[in-house]
């Protein structure tokens, strides 16, 4: 993979900063798009960002998961508590598509939830980092390892 254009990359970070919220959104899509490091870094900072617009934060959440970059399930992990819908919902599909470890608790706890969809992105997250469940009452279990007892 080349490295992206820096002038592409300036000039979606300079769009990353304009007042107008959709400006941003697009933004932060056009970073997830280009990739490379400078854009992980950035859309890390924004979805850790509590005063961003709900949207940009949920966009940046979406494209980690796309970027694949292990250093955004700390952040991703933490945005599953954000407020409103898009923000926990993408970094609980972007979890899964990371595939780390670390995001099998947070994840199970996400299933605690009212919400159908998060409780469903959950489950697929869980299911894509190998994690067999069992269902009881929205509850996912691992499956037991070795031999039931009788």
């Amino acid at each position: 993979m080349t490295d992206p254009d820096p002038n592409v990359v300036k000039q979606a970070l300079a769009d990353l900063r304009d007042i107008n919220k959709d400006r941003r959104r697009t933004a932060v899509m056009k970073l997830g798009m280009l990739g490379g490091e400078e854009a992980v870094q950035t859309l890390i900072m924004v979805v850790k960002n509590r005063n961003e617009d709900l949207i940009v934060r949920g966009r940046a959440a979406l494209m980690l998961g796309k970027l694949g970059d292990a250093r955004a399930v700390g952040p991703l992990i933490e945005a599953l508590d954000a407020p409103g819908f898009q923000t926990p919902l993408y970094a609980a599909q972007s979890l899964g598509k990371l595939g780390d470890a670390r995001a099998i608790p947070p994840l199970l706890r996400l299933l605690d939830t009212d919400h159908d969809k998060f409780r469903e992105a959950a489950r697929e997250s869980l299911t894509r980092l190998g994690y067999n469940s069992i269902e009881r009452l929205g509850a996912v279990k691992p499956e037991p390892e070795g031999e039931p007892e009788v």
